[in-house]
């Protein structure tokens, strides 16, 4: 959303401002615009697969990345995108999430320069449907990245150690120790 001579516009083309970062005089940008694509989650053909945790990454951070990378915004709609099954089934007749009675998706947004904005989404989606492609978890290199991001967040990677050890995992050929769990 873009407030501009005290109007809150959502959505359409609009004229860019003539003031560069903090209100200093700039060069005056080309007309910016919103768009938005839709990208269906394939959840009926791989029912057991984790979408939404492989997109979005220890604490959201994959989905941060592609929306940081692309200045395009990422919304994971439908059902399935509320953690909670409880609270989204509670959820799914409520205003602003009648999403929820509609089968799992992306929605990829972007409001950027005529120019780029096609670009932008194009790389945004080609990202995102790369994710969306199941990979066996022993050949996922994306998933082993972002379980040894989340051991670092949680502060569980351990230093890695020329010989095997017994708490690391025969599959796991990064040399990534299994976190304590306690068990």
């Amino acid at each position: 959303m873009l407030q501009e001579n005290g109007l809150l516009q959502r959505m359409g083309t609009f004229q860019g401002s003539s003031m560069g970062w903090h209100g200093t005089p700039g060069v005056p940008s080309s007309h910016a615009v919103k768009k938005v694509i839709r990208l269906d989650v394939p959840v009926d053909k791989f029912p057991n697969y984790n979408f939404v945790g492989r997109l979005l990454g220890p604490r959201g951070n994959s989905l941060k990345r592609v929306e940081a990378t692309t200045q395009c915004r990422v919304y994971i709609r439908g059902r399935g995108s509320v953690k909670d099954s409880v609270k989204e089934e509670k959820l799914r007749d409520k205003p602003g999430c009648e999403h929820l009675n509609e089968p799992l998706h992306v929605l990829v947004e972007a409001e950027l320069p005529a120019e780029i904005i096609n670009s932008r989404l194009d790389q945004a989606v080609a990202i995102l449907e790369d994710l969306l492609k199941p990979v066996d978890e022993s050949l996922d290199y994306y998933k082993k990245q972002q379980l040894k991001e989340l051991a670092m967040i949680n502060g569980t990677l351990r230093e890695e150690s020329p010989q095997m050890s017994p708490s690391m995992s025969p599959f796991n050929t990064t040399g990534m120790k299994r976190a304590k769990t306690g068990l």
